[in-house]
């Protein structure tokens, strides 16, 4: 399918030709020719536009406990739609191969397409999910607007990296999100990530004021946010705004450009403990039989 030009929504327009991306908090000015950090958003004569508009690298059928979401549709299997490109640069990424380029093997389909294609797999829900479905937000917001009218609920995986009133777009389309808080560390989400942790932080609270089912995951590192002070920040932050959001403690791995020791598991239940201080529900993930697959 040959690509379309597709002008982007959020950005600003400045006299020399640049423009001001506003999609996420990196704000990036791009020059005629460039594109930002994402990669997947490019000035092209002064207008913003989306070269990667339904470039899909994956596509899969994935139990929903896999996003991973615990108390929404249990038991059911998700249309999952993979992209390419992040805003963040995490030296740990477990799916660098896509996250952190755009060269990588993609099919172009419409939103009309991905939804028929949901649809006939007899999932309830179709994910936006792999690497940051946000960058791409108009795609997705487009996708997840006819999966509603097609009785699909819409789901996104994401580093909650995103503007207030973009976010507030896509989110008036979407039934439940599982969202990265990596850190209560500041300076680490800026300098080692690239990101905004009270960016994410207001995504979250967001998505509860919106109505949208939210779980949380906090990857957990040796030596980077691995200390109970760091995990029972987290849990505070989120019991005050529900204690009942699931936080979904998962042990790291060596992968990327990290080559850490891999989280011990007696870290994650001591942290488990830490948390369920504050939360009602709170699990350890990625250390062996996943507890929803024990069920």
């Amino acid at each position: 399918m040959k690509t379309q030009s597709v002008e982007a929504q959020y950005y600003e327009t400045q006299p020399d030709g640049t423009v001001t991306c506003v999609l996420c908090p990196r704000r990036c000015v791009i020059k005629p020719g460039q594109s930002g950090i994402c990669r997947v958003r490019k000035n092209e004569g002064g207008v913003l536009r989306l070269p990667y508009w339904g470039k899909v690298s994956a596509l899969a059928l994935d139990p929903i406990e896999k996003k991973p979401l615990y108390h929404f549709m249990p038991g059911t299997r998700t249309f999952s739609i993979g992209y390419v490109s992040c805003n963040l640069h995490c030296p740990f990424c477990q799916n660098y191969h896509i996250s952190q380029t755009t060269n990588y093997p993609v099919e172009t389909y419409t939103p009309e397409a991905l939804v028929a294609l949901a649809r006939q797999s007899g999932c309830p829900s179709m994910s936006h999910t792999y690497s940051e479905p946000l960058i791409h937000a108009e795609f997705v917001s487009a996708c997840c607007t006819l999966a509603h009218g097609a009785g699909l609920a819409s789901i996104l995986v994401t580093n909650g990296c995103i503007n207030e009133a973009p976010a507030q777009d896509i989110l008036a389309h979407t039934q439940a999100v599982n969202v990265d808080l990596k850190s209560w560390n500041v300076e680490w989400y800026e300098k080692e990530l690239g990101g905004n942790r009270d960016t994410v932080c207001a995504f979250i609270a967001l998505a509860k004021r919106m109505g949208v089912h939210v779980e949380v995951t906090t990857l957990v590192i040796p030596g980077k946010n691995d200390s109970e002070a760091e995990i029972a920040s987290i849990a505070r932050f989120l019991a005050d705004i529900d204690a009942a959001i699931p936080l979904h403690l998962s042990a790291y791995h060596p992968m990327y450009r990290y080559t850490i020791p891999p989280t011990p598991p007696k870290t994650i239940y001591a942290l488990e403990k830490v948390a369920k201080q504050y939360l009602s529900s709170v699990y350890p993930g990625n250390i062996g039989i996943p507890v929803w697959f024990k069920k």
